[in-house]
């Protein structure tokens, strides 16, 4: 087993908090360091790989910080207003990446794997998708309906594949169907945090049956906590800035990117 360094956790680290974010995907991209770096085993990174997200997810709450108070502050006064609104929509759009976590997460990964072929793949269908939502001029709605937040749930929980990006499903989709742009990166990245943090209490669990040491794999504590730190800082810098990209409509320079990436990522092994 090697031992990975406290460069490298940097390094994964920084391209969790970036692509966590921006419509790349940062499964496939962490497979993709992780394969550089010799960490194939799913046992190997667990420890890591969770550190990593929940990382990300605080990352979310200090930024939207404000959202985030307004939210509660609204669902708390038990009355229907904006803001429980809101919230509901977010249950809605968790129902079905619920169902795949609890029901088919083992299937999922069983069927496909997660090799650098499906990684690349994810990514070209990642690029497809931005495309499409580029190009496409949907009638604008004023407001995110249930139905809607419902379908765009259904993108989130087909991103559980590696390289299939979460917020380039999530954001896509919702401009496909007419969404506003302007909210649709906020609820996207809200979306998000009670299944991420769900699953990461499942994965602890299985760190605790496993033992730190062993689901850590060959990173030392510090590396660790070097990493943690990268992601969430740099979380916070891509999280705002993602926002405002979405805003502008600057997403097709990432269809480009995930288009490239994806085709190296499937070719350079075959001339290795």
């Amino acid at each position: 087993m090697e031992t990975i360094s406290w460069l490298e956790a940097l390094i994964l680290g920084i391209v969790q908090g970036l692509t966590e974010y921006l419509p790349v995907s940062s499964s496939g991209h962490l497979a993709i360091g992780q394969a550089l770096f010799g960490m194939q085993s799913g046992e190997d990174k667990l420890a890591f790989t969770v550190l990593l997200h929940i990382a990300t997810v605080l990352s979310t709450l200090v930024v939207l910080w404000r959202e985030v108070v307004w939210l509660f502050s609204d669902l708390f006064k038990f009355r229907w207003n904006e803001g429980t609104r809101y919230t509901l929509n977010i249950l809605i759009s968790m129902i079905p990446v619920g169902i795949v976590g609890l029901l088919f997460k083992d299937w999922v990964e069983a069927f496909f794997g997660e090799g650098l072929l499906l990684v690349g793949i994810c990514l070209l269908i990642t690029a497809l998708l931005l495309a499409f939502s580029h190009f496409a001029r949907p009638r604008q709605r004023e407001s995110l309906s249930p139905w809607h937040a419902f379908v765009i749930g259904l993108a989130q929980a087909v991103a559980v594949l590696p390289g299939l990006s979460r917020s380039g499903s999530t954001i896509a989709t919702g401009l496909l169907l007419g969404n506003r742009k302007e909210t649709l990166a906020q609820f996207s990245f809200l979306m998000v945090i009670p299944p991420i943090l769900g699953e990461a209490l499942l994965d602890i669990k299985e760190v605790a049956d496993t033992g730190l040491t062993a689901a850590l794999g060959g990173i030392s504590p510090t590396a660790a906590l070097i990493g943690f730190v990268a992601a969430f800082v740099v979380g916070c810098l891509a999280c705002r800035w993602m926002i405002d990209l979405v805003k502008k409509g600057r997403l097709i320079w990432f269809a480009v990117y995930c288009a490239v990436v994806g085709l190296a990522t499937i070719l350079i092994p075959l001339f290795l």
